[in-house]
């Protein structure tokens, strides 16, 4: 079958929905269908073989321009090729152009209106090029803020339309109130346009079901899934230094500064012996100061010495820095509906202690595999490190039970098998109605 793909880039960040894309795409492509992973805004950043195309639609630089300055929705396609090509937009990245949702409000509800919006010009690129490739069986959307895409493709393409949760909500909550509600209604509104909906886990399937009241029968569970391969369980410890771990963005709502509390706890309220807080990940601008304030706090307790952020990793440096540790969290404070790090931390044999909220209850429920606390808390954090570093027998089965868990449960052939099957489904019901249509034209 023929599948295409539109999954939008974040700007020279590994991004875990990125991650999991071309993970998916990389396993259908092995099984023999033909699957066009097409990037939109920028080109996608994995920590494995990149199988998107090479041309970016929807480009982020032509994105931001049309937003602001009325002439560049006028300006002739030959002209745009100056910044549409993925060099310059990979140059650009991050430069001016925030990603946050804070500052993308107008920008968020234009691209709902799809047609309508300021980026009609981006969509008719799209189109066009669509024109001159083979139809696909099935399309599919990486969220649910590329729905306004989703009805001028229908008509274009005749073909079913599958869109991805994973996080709108809270980037709804992040928008100014005058773009949010708007946004909502749009998105709400472009439900009708889309056959099948994909949610990693229960969870989020009933939370964005209700927020965009989407009928039950659009509803579906793809379970997340990740390429194992290289991610062998930790060894046995060789030192006697516990290492806590943090690998995902530095950012206020993943929740470090919970981690670093609890760290803090453990060490000076329940005076366990040196350890080391080993932290990497995405660091972005404007998140630069919240990492300064927590290394300050931790200066000021004493432990300086023992925090070190290092950066963001490649796979075979991710898989070498999870081996290193005892347990891991990121201790969000959000619905976080996938959480790859946590089953990445869990597939090396790392024990993990995370929120009891978002996706994590799911994932403990399949894997047996981490221990759960209430959210925020950063002493409910401390007792549950405290338990696994200190009690052998519990790490020991936290770290077997996850790693098989990870492996049974959330497998990038399960995660393709799963999405095959619903893709065929929709396949084959649209070509029912499309030959029910023709005969009922015959008979007319």
């Amino acid at each position: 079958m023929k599948i295409l793909y539109l999954t939008a880039g974040a700007a020279g960040m590994y991004c875990g929905s990125c991650l999991l894309d071309n993970a998916l795409a990389t396993e259908l492509i092995a099984r023999g269908h033909d699957v066009v992973l097409l990037p939109l805004y920028t080109p996608t950043l994995t920590d494995e073989e990149n199988v998107s195309q090479p041309r970016v639609f929807f480009g982020g630089i032509s994105v931001y321009l049309e937003q602001h300055i009325p002439l560049f929705r006028k300006t002739p396609w030959f002209f745009d090729r100056l910044w549409d090509s993925a060099k310059v937009i990979r140059l650009f990245s991050g430069r001016g152009i925030s990603p946050n949702p804070e500052d993308l409000g107008a920008l968020t509800v234009s691209m709902l209106k799809g047609e309508n919006g300021h980026q009609r010009k981006e969509l008719d690129k799209l189109l066009h090029w669509l024109q001159s490739e083979s139809t696909p069986g099935v399309v599919h959307f990486q969220n649910s803020l590329l729905i306004g895409l989703a009805k001028p493709i229908q008509q274009k393409l005749n073909r079913p339309i599958c869109v991805t949760l994973q996080g709108e909500d809270y980037f709804l909550e992040r928008l100014d109130d005058r773009y949010r509600l708007e946004a909502l209604e749009l998105m709400r509104a472009g439900v009708s346009s889309v056959d099948a909906f994909v949610a990693y886990s229960d969870f989020y399937a009933n939370l964005m079901s209700d927020l965009l009241r989407i009928p039950a029968g659009k509803m579906h569970i793809v379970p997340m899934g990740m390429n194992l391969a290289g991610f062998e369980p930790r060894p046995a410890r060789s030192s006697g230094i516990h290492r806590i771990g943090y690998f995902a963005r530095v950012a206020p709502e993943k929740g470090l500064h919970i981690l670093c509390e609890a760290y803090r706890i453990l060490r000076l309220e329940h005076q366990l012996p040196p350890m080391r807080l080993e932290v990497a990940g995405y660091l972005a601008r404007e998140h630069e100061s919240y990492l300064a304030q927590i290394q300050k706090k931790m200066k000021a307790s004493g432990l300086e010495s023992e925090f070190q952020y290092h950066g963001v990793l490649d796979r075979s440096s991710k898989i070498r820095f999870l081996q290193k540790l005892e347990v891991f969290s990121v201790p969000v404070v959000f619905d976080d509906p996938k959480g790859l790090p946590i089953l990445e931390a869990m597939a090396c044999g790392v024990p993990v202690v995370q929120p009891r909220r978002g996706g994590f209850p799911e994932i403990q429920a399949n894997t047996s595999g981490s221990l759960l606390f209430e959210s925020g808390d950063a002493q409910g954090l401390a007792n549950g490190l405290r338990s696994v570093l200190l009690d052998e027998e519990l790490a020991r089965t936290l770290s077997r039970n996850g790693a098989e868990g990870v492996r049974r449960h959330y497998s990038v052939g399960r995660m393709a098998d799963r999405a095959m099957s619903l893709y065929e489904s929709l396949h084959n019901s649209s070509n029912q109605t499309l030959v029910e249509t023709a005969e009922a034209d015959t008979r007319r």
